[in-house]
């Protein structure tokens, strides 16, 4: 057993134990679209020319190999949830899911209920295939509808229409009652009338959950090489009141910058993310944070799918970046996550999941209070509405080094 060590109240050489670990998720990156969108800068990769197909089971083999690679790191762990992500993973048969989550159950045990996620577009949906997804241990869907928008979604790349967006929800809801919708705006063009009819749509279909994203100009994506008009700060500010506004009035709780959700319905997965938690990626570019006893890791995956095939298949280690967090970086990183919740965090997570005495922080934490960006007592920090709004500013109080000279 781990002997309880006290709480590193200086960022200095030490390194600050852990006195339990925090909980485990697992993410499971499937790397290929239909279509690579113009704002995407995910490790997503369009499956070109006619007739072509991803390499769906090699791949599978290759994520359940990635998964036997890494059980020396969490071993005697069990999961709080799991996410399919990409990409697009729905385009990967029901059958191919079955397997991915089958080794799953088999190498690592689920917590009760675990929060079992798969992301999907609505250019991949057919009934059947879906009500199988369900059978293979999938309870939660998030489609990337984007918008109602005929006009936005072709500005947006989309390779479906708003009837398909809509045929997609109602195959979605005949199989699954947890399902989150993800919507952009400030769309090039987009006007608030527009923006307030696609969050307007979205809340009466009644979807459990609700993520609405500002778009912004990422490197390394078309858009970015050639940006679109958007909406100015105070058009986008305006939007992102409105959908605040919306939400709220169909019974949908703004629980962190950008989710919406029903009562009891927030992403578990997400969640552990903003809180600090440990989550296993396994796949192409997928990233980790594992945290053990005396330090926290992250890793990151060989990136290019043809690459991690290929290391894979030659038997060699998968991963491609490692370092471990400093104690500044610690603190850092839980402010950057926790403090994008509308509620904060209780107080002694903070001691839980760094190791850290929340004292390191006080001189960052003053100044953020002094700024009116949030509160604090011993029980609890959270952002103010100031905060929430100017959460950039909030963020980089806690920048390591800022507060060095």
């Amino acid at each position: 057993m781990t002997a309880i060590i006290s709480p590193v109240s200086i960022l200095g050489s030490q390194s600050p134990r852990l006195k339990s670990l925090p909980p485990l998720s697992l993410y499971i990156h499937i790397p290929w679209c239909l279509k690579k969108c113009p704002y995407c800068d995910f490790n997503s990769h369009e499956i070109r020319g006619e007739g072509s197909q991803a390499p769906e089971e090699e791949y599978v083999a290759a994520l359940i190999r990635d998964l036997e690679s890494a059980l020396p790191d969490v071993w005697g762990r069990r999961l709080s949830s799991v996410f399919l992500g990409g990409g697009t993973p729905s385009l990967f048969s029901a059958r191919s899911i079955d397997t991915i989550l089958t080794a799953v159950r088999t190498l690592l045990p689920l917590e009760h209920f675990a929060e079992v996620t798969l992301e999907a577009n609505p250019g991949t949906f057919e009934a059947q295939k879906f009500a199988d997804f369900r059978k293979a241990g999938i309870n939660r869907l998030s489609i990337g509808v984007q918008s109602f928008n005929p006009q936005h979604l072709r500005a947006l790349g989309r390779v479906h229409d708003d009837r398909e967006a809509c045929r997609a929800v109602d195959i979605a809801q005949q199989n699954f009652d947890n399902i989150n919708l993800d919507l952009m705006y400030a769309l090039s063009g987009q006007i608030l009338t527009e923006a307030q009819t696609d969050i307007e749509i979205a809340c009466t279909l009644g979807v459990t959950h609700i993520s609405a994203y500002h778009l912004t100009l990422e490197p390394n994506t078309l858009f970015h090489r050639f940006p679109p008009n958007l909406p100015d700060d105070e058009q986008a500010a305006a939007m992102q009141e409105m959908i605040e506004q919306t939400t709220a009035s169909h019974h949908y709780r703004n629980y962190e910058t950008s989710a919406f959700a029903q009562a009891g319905k927030e992403s578990r997965h997400n969640m552990n993310y903003w809180l600090f938690g440990d989550y296993l990626g396994i796949g192409a570019g997928a990233h980790s944070k594992i945290s053990f006893a005396d330090k926290i890791v992250r890793q990151m995956r060989y990136k290019q799918p043809k690459e991690y095939l290929a290391k894979v298949q030659a038997g060699e280690s998968l991963i491609q970046t490692q370092h471990e967090l400093a104690a500044a970086d610690r603190g850092f990183e839980f402010m950057m996550n926790a403090l994008r919740l509308n509620g904060g965090f209780d107080t002694p997570l903070f001691y839980e999941r760094t190791g850290l005495s929340i004292s390191a922080m006080q001189q960052q934490l003053d100044e953020a209070e002094q700024r009116g960006l949030l509160v604090r007592d011993h029980l609890r920090i959270k952002p103010t509405v100031l905060g929430r709004r100017f959460l950039n500013d909030l963020l980089q109080i806690f920048l390591p080094g800022k507060n060095s000279a």
